[in-house]
């Protein structure tokens, strides 16, 4: 086969993975915490239109990423005072967060519809770039693929190497022991759900203002839900995550193709691929219950309330 065929193929599942790579990678930070925030959709549609419209109102696409990480950021709090701070389900306003986004980002989007926007190109690394073969797939990439690979490395690091990464996972596998020992708890978890926020926020924008750089209403097509999911499947792991979203990218990318390539298979259940084997994944691994329960942050989801 043509090597100009493969390094195209690979770039092609490289770019489908990376808004769920950036997503995912936000979510496991907040999951870490004991913070479960199913409103990634919601989050990344909000970034998605908020980076838009920067774009196109400033004509600068990394502007629009920026305001995306705000917005996205901005959002999550929402979710954070009701459940950190008020104490309401985290399930249910997760939820709740990923109707919002919906409908909040189609009232903001509906003037943007059919119109252009500065896109975020290429940014090839000199002489790497130029390597054959290697060279366009590694380092002739757009910056948030960059960003999507450095995000791993770095969250592997912190969660491992660092006394704060330390900290955050104590927090999340235990909360009382936590806050006997000292350590701020409530301000903890704001901290790792903005940062989910802004995950999902820039992912958004990577939609937007790259993958598909145009806005519409269904931009994200159930990818959140996906990243989510990606977090159960990585075991709570950064370098399992990455190995996930290029999994699922890989799926995604595989329904387009086939859509092509014009194979005679009804076109809604080709595109529902990814979704089909985001099921048949997630019941895979619910019958390793053993190693989820070794993973999984033992305070996930679980109400914390400080008593002075």
């Amino acid at each position: 086969m043509n090597l100009y065929y493969v390094s195209s193929f690979i770039i092609s599942i490289m770019a489908a993975s990376t808004p769920l790579l950036l997503a995912a990678s936000g979510e496991l930070i907040t999951e870490k915490s004991g913070v479960l925030n199913l409103g990634v959709e919601g989050m990344m549609l909000i970034g998605a239109i908020a980076g838009f419209a920067t774009a196109h109102t400033t004509g600068n696409a990394y502007a629009g990423v920026l305001v995306a990480a705000l917005a996205g950021a901005l959002i999550s709090m929402v979710f954070a005072v009701l459940t950190l701070s008020l104490l309401a389900n985290q399930i249910a306003t997760g939820l709740a967060l990923t109707i919002f986004g919906h409908g909040f980002a189609a009232l903001l989007g509906a003037g943007y519809v059919g119109i252009a926007a500065p896109t975020l190109g290429k940014l090839p690394i000199p002489l790497l770039s130029a390597i054959p073969f290697f060279g366009p797939i590694f380092f002739d990439q757009n910056i948030l693929i960059y960003v999507s690979f450095a995000a791993v490395i770095a969250i592997a690091w912190f969660l491992r190497r660092t006394h704060a990464g330390l900290i955050l996972r104590a927090v999340g596998d235990s909360h009382d022991a936590a806050h006997a020992m000292g350590y701020p708890v409530i301000r903890i978890r704001y901290a790792a759900t903005a940062f989910g926020g802004a995950m999902a926020g820039i992912a958004g924008a990577y939609l937007s203002l790259y993958y598909s750089p145009l806005w519409s209403q269904d931009l994200a097509a159930g990818r959140g839900w996906i990243a989510l999911a990606l977090v159960v499947f990585s075991a709570w792991r950064p370098f399992w995550l990455l190995a996930g979203a290029y999994l699922f990218g890989g799926i995604t990318y595989l329904s387009l193709y086939l859509q092509g390539l014009g194979v005679p298979f009804p076109s809604p259940l080709i595109s529902a691929l990814p979704y089909i084997g985001t099921v048949i994944v997630l019941v895979l691994i619910s019958r390793d219950s053993r190693r989820i329960r070794l993973n999984q942050p033992a305070c996930l989801g679980k109400y914390f309330h400080a008593v002075a």
